[in-house]
């Protein structure tokens, strides 16, 4: 064999080893400083049992937040309410996501934003589980939403669903027509960007990437997760203090890490084109014009594909947001929404 061909072989072997081997032996620190989620409570915190899943939530009814437990929630409210919400945030964000919409929302109803698994303080479990189990996979998802309003006593609420969250709000009207008054889906991810693509999830279950995956999930919590909190905003200079705070409290919580890590591996890319055209609830949709993580048009093309929609979508698009109008533009926001539900009159 000549002796530049060994060389090409000898290089190649090298290499391969390096990319089966290196994962294997990098070092994964632990990090510093992460503390239980209760250390790192919100205000208006109160935790639910979603079968034996503790789930962050905070509730607000008539403009006062709730923060009892479970059906003790309900009860404080001043009266019963005549409507019900049920907030689902986008990835990487938490409840403080509808900070400035919980208040108006709740006005005459109890208004309830809960972290999805893998996100802000709910519980983050990291047992070994079967498929039909995984608490972080898109089953699971909609089971949590549905498991929140049992807690909570709630028989039919309007979901108000963000990017991922209003996928997985789709998916939960889909699933359980009878619980759900209305959508309001914004910026919601439903043609693309909901997951890990087929081909990947059984590379994304190799011991290598098994290693590294926490290491890979942690550059969201340093400059890649600002850049991508700035590249949501039409004007990132509009970005306040607070609002980092409540995209980096999380961020501190034992085991985010590790938990975002069994979120990303168990992560699919939506279906829901095809079933878009069962629905039979009233829908809002909403969009911000400069909108670059989910184009507007993917909010247009969702508006008309909910063809079974009675009197058809309704579609708004914001000027001078982006992709979380509802933090960057609230008065906006405030205004489409309350618009809609004049008019739809959701039956809950």
């Amino acid at each position: 064999m000549p002796f530049r061909i060994k060389v090409s072989l000898w290089i190649l072997a090298f290499l391969l080893a390096v990319v089966v081997l290196g994962p294997l032996v990098v070092p994964v620190f632990p990090l510093e400083g992460l503390r239980p989620a209760r250390e790192l409570a919100w205000p208006g915190s109160a935790w639910v049992d979603v079968d034996g899943l503790e789930v962050h939530v905070e509730a607000v009814a008539d403009g006062d937040p709730l923060t009892a437990a479970g059906d003790a929630l309900l009860a404080t409210a001043p009266d019963a309410p005549d409507a019900a919400f049920l907030l689902l945030h986008g990835f990487g964000a938490n409840t403080r996501s509808w900070a400035a919409t919980l208040p108006w929302l709740s006005d005459g109803a109890v208004a309830v934003a809960f972290d999805r698994p893998a996100f802000g303080l709910t519980d983050r479990p990291l047992d070994r589980w079967s498929a039909d189990e995984n608490p972080y996979g898109p089953a699971a998802q909609v089971a949590t939403a549905i498991g929140v309003l049992d807690a909570l006593g709630i028989e039919r609420a309007v979901l108000v669903g963000h990017s991922a969250g209003g996928a997985i709000a789709l998916q939960t009207a889909l699933a359980h027509p009878d619980r759900v008054a209305g959508l309001v889906l914004v910026g919601a991810a439903v043609y693309a960007g909901g997951g890990a693509p087929a081909w990947s999830r059984p590379l994304l279950r190799t011991p290598q990437f098994e290693r590294i995956g926490p290491l890979i999930v942690r550059q969201l919590g340093g400059n890649q997760g600002e850049a991508f909190l700035r590249a949501s905003w039409a004007d990132p200079t509009r970005i306040d203090d607070a609002t980092w705070e409540a995209y980096r409290r999380p961020l501190q919580v034992l085991d985010w890490d590790r938990a975002l890590w069994e979120l990303v591996k168990a992560s699919q890319e939506p279906d829901l084109v095809p079933l878009l055209g069962a629905l039979r609830v009233p829908v809002l949709v909403v969009t911000g014009a400069q909108d670059t993580i989910v184009p507007p048009e993917q909010s247009r093309d969702l508006a008309r594909d909910l063809t079974g929609v009675p009197g058809g979508a309704t579609l708004v698009e914001l000027e001078g947001c982006g992709h979380l109008p509802h933090e960057e533009c609230p008065a906006a926001f405030r205004e489409a929404v309350e618009a809609w539900l004049l008019a739809a009159e959701p039956a809950f």
